[in-house]
């Protein structure tokens, strides 16, 4: 909305015509992440107090490590407020005009009313299962698969000759095309949404454990969402680098520093110990969140490296529970994977910061699929 406001200013108020840097897509990025940053922020003790009046606070498993059965009671449903400073930038700086935009607060704010409904019957029966895992995932299925099917079938949100082709990391877009049936890959884009949503859930069981690699999985989709749709001085970024240009996606960027900065100030008071928890209302709306941006982008296979430690996660709980139907054995001490570590007497700091190194060296990873082709 200052978006177009600023526009409409510069265009009508000759004094104001400075207003017209607001137009790059590079300064709305800064103001998207700094205004989320200080909402996040500034916003955090308010709704802290908030949730400790109201008594939200955390179920904890009773086959849990030991060690956090004294988080019981910590204030949780903290995604909530991720989410109000992650929207309200978006709306605020982004060009409303872009239906990428949309979609992408589609899946975001659905999936977080999906992790709502988790969060609030888990505190209101003291039950640490919540929703049944069923019903969840029809949720996220249905909200994933509106999101896809406005996006390949909607007029002009993604050109034709795109809509069933995949991009691989480290090739050539143009050189090497790989074309599947538009059904197919959006039956492919809908499982990248919910496994995206699902992986950053099962990754959020420690304190700061999830929203770092988030911060750091949005700073990267961030710069790939940039270089995928905008053009510099008549320069077409995307055909330089060899990924596909997907018209709007720039935008996407400003969303993605938005995320970044919101995540930002929650951390402040997640890390540990943790004032406060974002409970599955943050965590399944800011994979959902990554997963479409992903999608929107082509980034699917490049967000499995960005995002790395998530696939971990993920697949610790599926080895477990495969191996544990199979043979009556368990891989590892708990799943999923950190939980592991925990038994196998890391502190929980370490664990935590251990795999923050690692997501950043994913990320790392991740942009370098730009240049390597």
């Amino acid at each position: 909305m200052l978006f177009h406001l600023a526009m409409w200013l510069k265009d009508h108020v000759s004094a104001l015509r400075w207003m017209n840097v607001v137009r790059y897509t590079s300064t709305r990025i800064i103001l998207a992440t700094l205004t989320a940053l200080v909402i996040s922020f500034m916003l955090s003790p308010w709704f802290i107090r908030l949730l400790k009046q109201k008594t939200i606070g955390q179920v904890v498993r009773d086959d849990g490590p030991q060690s956090h059965f004294s988080k019981k009671g910590t204030p949780t449903m903290g995604g909530a407020l991720i989410l109000f400073a992650l929207t309200l930038p978006t709306l605020l700086w982004c060009d409303l005009h872009n239906g990428l935009i949309w979609l992408a607060l589609l899946v975001t704010l659905g999936y977080g009313l999906v992790g709502f409904l988790d969060d609030y019957l888990k505190i209101s029966k003291k039950n640490p299962k919540g929703l049944p895992g069923r019903y969840k995932m029809l949720g996220q299925y249905v909200i994933g698969g509106i999101a896809i099917g406005l996006l390949y079938y909607w007029p002009d949100l993604v050109e034709p000759s795109l809509r069933g082709r995949v991009a691989l990391p480290f090739t050539d877009f143009y050189k090497y095309p790989i074309e599947l049936p538009v059904w197919a890959y959006a039956v492919f884009a809908l499982f990248v949404v919910v496994g995206s949503s699902n992986a950053v859930n099962l990754t959020d069981g420690l304190d700061g454990l999830a929203i770092g690699p988030v911060i750091m999985a949005s700073g990267a989709l961030l710069i790939l969402a940039y270089g995928a749709g905008t053009v510099f001085y008549g320069v077409n970024i995307a055909t330089y680098l060899k990924i596909p240009f997907i018209r709007g996606t720039g935008e996407l960027a400003v969303f993605c520093g938005a995320m970044a900065g919101a995540g930002i100030g929650f951390l402040w008071y997640n890390t540990f110990p943790a004032s406060v928890f974002m409970g599955d209302v943050g965590a399944l709306a800011l994979g959902g969140a990554l997963g479409i941006v992903a999608v929107m982008t082509k980034n699917e296979f490049t967000l499995a490296v960005i995002g790395g430690v998530f696939v971990v996660e993920a697949l610790s709980v599926m080895i477990q529970v495969a191996s544990f139907k199979l043979t009556g054995k368990r891989v590892f001490k708990m799943a999923p994977i950190h939980h592991h570590f925990e038994l196998k007497g890391w502190p929980e700091p370490k664990v935590i910061v251990r795999f923050w190194i690692i997501s950043f060296m994913l990320a790392l990873a991740g942009l370098a699929t730009l240049k390597l082709r």
